[in-house]
């Protein structure tokens, strides 16, 4: 019984929130995360384009 419960512990720590919540939360926190991705890549590529380095 010890070895399922830390077995359990370990597979949600390794799967993080996306083991605890339902499918379609995760799908709709991944595509807002990797739009906010796609957004911040664009602008420093811009940045970088324009020669606005740090």
């Amino acid at each position: 019984m010890l070895f399922l419960v830390v077995a359990l512990f370990l597979f949600g720590v390794l799967m993080g929130t996306a083991g605890h919540v339902p499918v379609p939360v995760t799908v709709v926190a991944s595509l807002a995360i990797a739009a906010w991705l796609l957004v911040f890549f664009a602008r420093e590529r811009r940045r970088a384009a324009k020669g606005g380095g740090r």
